[in-house]
């Protein structure tokens, strides 16, 4: 994790106001979380770091994207993220994280690492369902979406009709009615 001190924020240092920070994300970031889900990723992280007297206030936004495989194809494309994430960091006796919006730093703490909470955010902006534009609009020509409907059922089938169906079956249908 010492590769990600770039996502550490000193704190002490700034005055209290408004500051921003800017982060640009690759898949270089991912390796250190063990995350290989992404093909290739494109990501500006903007945060506004607003420290107040007794607490900071962080706005994440992310814009960009992210390279993943369809899940009905395995196709890579695309998919545009953007989202937001808001974090309020307040001081207290000991260090907790267990609120997702709320984080609680010990008193004597001078430094924050925001690196969890933008790969989170990334994370959590792809789309649980990933399917490729071309699916939805059938431009998207592959070997795998062609075996697909090759090997769909066909509504054309006929309902079997009762002369088709093996006549132990009627025998057994006979013993419901029968009581």
């Amino acid at each position: 994790m010492k590769a990600l001190k770039s996502y550490t924020i000193p704190f002490v240092g700034l005055k209290i106001g408004e500051h921003h920070f800017d982060f640009q994300i690759d898949n270089t970031f991912f390796e250190h979380f063990e995350y290989d889900e992404f093909n290739a990723v494109d990501v500006k992280i903007d945060l506004k770091f607003e420290k107040k007297s007794t607490l900071l206030e962080l706005h994440f936004s992310a814009e960009g994207l992210v390279n993943i495989d369809c899940d009905i194809t395995n196709e890579p494309y695309d998919q545009s993220i953007s989202d937001s994430f808001k974090l309020v960091v307040k001081f207290g006796n000991e260090y907790n994280d267990d609120n997702e919006d709320i984080l609680i730093v010990p008193h004597g703490e001078y430094e924050i690492n925001v690196a969890q909470y933008i790969y989170e955010l990334i994370v959590l902006a792809v789309p649980v369902k990933r399917v490729h534009p071309g699916i939805e609009d059938g431009t998207l020509q592959s070997d795998i979406l062609s075996k697909l409907e090759e090997l769909s059922p066909n509504e054309d089938i006929k309902t079997k009709s009762s002369e088709d169906i093996d006549p132990r079956w009627n025998n057994l249908k006979k013993l419901l009615t029968d009581k």
